[in-house]
């Protein structure tokens, strides 16, 4: 693989805290991303904004201004992993599909494209920039449309099991699995809409624990010990 889209869960950024950023986890990341890079991968990344906040949870804000304050958290996930990066010798651009003043670019695939062939690592933050819509399909979104090999979705969990291991300790990990089997099954790896495009856009996954030992550089390895889901 030379282009790879990473989706980092705001869960796991936060690392035992549940909420904010732990550095060091970020660090960790920065790291792994810096491995991949002096390989020759290029690397797109998306950040959730679940350390910040969960719109959806909300039963008092309407969810259209839930969904954009959603998006101005992935912001600032971005804005500062992106800077944990250049502190590890990376260069880096965020893109956003608003306008957000000095802080990031306009995206477009064509600066997204050029931004990769020029050697940084780019983040995509603000979602796809409408509500009704999760930083998974965003995520998908823009893998597809950088035309990555596949995406990387690094999360809380190590893996996609048939029910929630939090609540069933008795569930199965899949070592392998399709898109459809996950439409089928409905099973919670990313949403239905992501999930959709993936299965019509022939984009593969694979799903992972970001806070597992060296994971990123395992998954690209082929080494990796989550779940690939095929196309």
């Amino acid at each position: 693989m030379k282009r790879v889209l990473l989706k980092l869960s705001g869960e796991a950024l936060a690392g035992d805290k549940k909420t904010g950023f732990d550095e060091e986890t970020c660090m960790e990341v920065a790291r792994q991303v810096k491995k991949l890079t002096d390989d020759g991968i290029q690397v797109a990344i998306v950040t959730g904004g679940g350390n910040f906040w969960r719109g959806r949870t909300s039963e008092t804000i309407d969810r259209v201004k839930a969904d954009q304050i959603g998006m101005l958290a992935t912001v600032m996930n971005c804005l500062y992993v992106s800077d944990i990066f250049r502190y590890v010798g990376m260069e880096t651009e965020v893109f956003t599909p608003f306008v957000c003043g000095a802080f990031t670019t306009l995206f477009s695939k064509d600066r997204a494209i050029e931004a990769l062939n020029g050697g940084k690592v780019i983040f995509f933050a603000g979602g796809t920039g409408h509500p009704y819509f999760s930083t998974d399909t965003g995520a998908v979104l823009r893998a597809i449309e950088i035309e990555a090999d596949a995406m990387l979705l690094a999360k809380a969990i190590d893996g996609i099991y048939d029910s929630d291991p939090k609540v069933n300790p008795q569930a199965r990990k899949y070592d392998e699995i399709s898109i459809q089997e996950i439409i089928d099954k409905k099973l919670a790896a990313v949403d239905l809409t992501a999930s959709i495009m993936c299965l019509e856009n022939r984009m593969p996954m694979l799903v992972f624990g970001l806070n597992e030992k060296n994971s990123i550089v395992e998954t690209m390895s082929g080494t990796f010990t989550g779940t690939k889901v095929t196309v």
